[in-house]
């Protein structure tokens, strides 16, 4: 059976069939080539409102479905992503500019996810509390009700499927919104995957579209939770908008994550962590390894290494050649990457390496010379760029690591793994590898960031996803009714 068997999707997608899409439809294009290669329908506001509405309604009988039948149909689902898998990672590929072994994390992770959420289903969603009074008193776990989900470009189909596969095992309907530039493997699959899991009709609706819709997701008053991933600035409106309507919103955004290479770490693992870190999916990541810094006794020997190695990665089409680095997103990504490469080396910084693009094809990128100044270094870059800054001594280590608004991800290499805990305890950060680049992430796993970078660990493990797609409700009982003085 083919999963996404054409290329041409007019409707609004819906769980429970096509809806012709308000907002009229558009293309679909591969960014290595610009060939458009679908299309799919654009929901605008009033899709929102109606998906929405739909999704209250059917939310109800879900809820009160048995655990075994929810944990059921996740594992359905996961074991419909490991039949699919070679469909969706080629749509991965031409849609999201993937090489393929990262197409392959994501249909693994898609998997793992829904297997992960299967138990969740039967998690205990309580605890018994003590009481004053001679009655049973409970904390319980209840369903939201309706989960919001916006989902980027960069890995369109783990960054929704974390969110979806929960919220739906726990018993709520789910409306996601996925970019449009992925709207294919970050949506459309989907549905076709939980449609042929047997979820019920009007539990998962998928509309892309653009920022009105994502305003009318956030809005709507069916809506009580919303997951949202993507850049800071964009976080930023849709958390004031959630605090607006009184809703939750969980908020996984942007990154400059630092990559700390100790005086007595293994310098070939570490030039081999650092350029994955930093080149991995052309360094469209959030946790991306976007600054380098690197004890003053390696540097030279680390820049220089880091440069070899990314003047040697190839680059080109995924769909077409076995490759390291594929296309970025779009034009404008592009160019926001090569003015802040442009400006570091106007300011002083040193070009080791790379600096140039073919089309939507750009090197890979090393940087020397840099400051806590240098643009590249102080900004995120969200593409294939390696600032390398030095230090002397830990306490400057620990200063420029921990020297911005992000606290993400955070990587340290060293042999004595002690001291670099003890270096990582003085760093804020949501995420800490020892020994490991910045890039990872498990359907086991609490993840999220500090500062600018989100509000905590709001997806993955049983506790975050408890937290992130339940309410607390307070419950007593007695025997008779208390009598009161009036």
């Amino acid at each position: 059976m083919t999963l996404l068997d054409t290329g041409t999707w007019h409707g609004t997608i819906y769980r429970d069939g096509w809806v012709e899409a308000a907002g009229g439809t558009a293309a679909v294009r591969s960014p290595a080539t610009r060939e458009e290669i679908g299309r799919v329908g654009v929901a605008d506001p009033t899709d929102v409102a109606r998906a929405c509405a739909r999704a209250a309604a059917a939310q109800r009988a879900w809820a009160a479905t048995s655990y075994q039948e929810r944990a059921a149909v996740l594992r359905r689902a996961g074991a419909l992503w490991e039949q699919h898998a070679a469909e969706v990672g080629d749509w991965l590929v031409r849609e999201a500019g993937s090489i393929p072994p990262k197409a392959g994390v994501e249909t693994a992770t898609a998997a793992q996810e829904c297997y992960e959420a299967a138990s969740l289903a039967s998690h205990p969603l309580g605890e018994i509390i003590p009481s004053a009074q001679p009655r049973l008193s409970l904390a319980r776990r209840l369903p939201v009700g309706v989960v919001g989900v916006i989902a980027p470009f960069n890995f369109p189909l783990i960054l929704a499927i974390r969110s979806v596969a929960p919220a739906l095992a726990l018993g709520n309907a789910v409306v996601l919104k996925p970019d449009l530039r992925t709207a294919v493997s970050g949506g459309l699959a989907l549905a076709r995957i939980f449609e042929e899991a047997g979820l019920p009709e009007g539990l998962l609706h998928v509309l892309p579209g653009g920022v009105d819709a994502g305003e009318a997701l956030v809005a709507d008053p069916h809506v009580r939770v919303i997951s949202f991933t993507g850049s800071t600035a964009a976080g930023r409106k849709v958390g004031e908008a959630a605090a607006r309507h009184l809703k939750r919103a969980h908020l996984e955004l942007g990154g400059n994550s630092a990559l700390v290479v100790l005086d007595d770490a293994d310098l070939d693992l570490a030039v081999s962590a650092g350029a994955w870190g930093s080149f991995l999916h052309q360094g469209q990541i959030c946790m991306t390894t976007g600054r380098h810094l690197v004890h003053a006794s390696l540097a030279e020997r680390y820049v220089e290494a880091l440069a070899e190695k990314a003047d040697h990665l190839p680059v080109g089409d995924p769909a077409k050649e076995q490759v390291a680095l594929g296309p970025i997103i779009d034009e404008a990504q592009r160019d926001k990457i090569h003015s802040l490469v442009t400006a570091s080396v106007d300011a002083g910084a040193r070009l080791a390496a790379g600096g140039t693009y073919d089309g939507l094809f750009y090197r890979p990128t090393v940087l020397a010379g840099v400051t806590a100044a240098t643009p590249a270094y102080a900004q995120e870059v969200f593409g294939p760029v390696a600032p390398v800054l030095t230090f002397t001594d830990l306490d400057e280590a620990a200063a420029l690591a921990g020297g911005t608004e992000y606290g993400l991800s955070l990587g340290i290499l060293s042999r004595d793994v002690m001291k670099a805990m003890a270096l990582a305890d003085r760093i804020p950060s949501g995420i800490v590898h020892i020994n490991d680049q910045t890039v990872g992430d498990e359907a086991v796993a609490p993840f999220g960031g500090v500062g600018a970078s989100g509000t905590g660990s709001r997806f993955g493990g049983a506790a975050a996803n408890l937290e992130a797609f339940t309410e607390t409700q307070w419950l007593t009982m007695q025997g008779d009714i208390t009598r009161y003085p009036f």
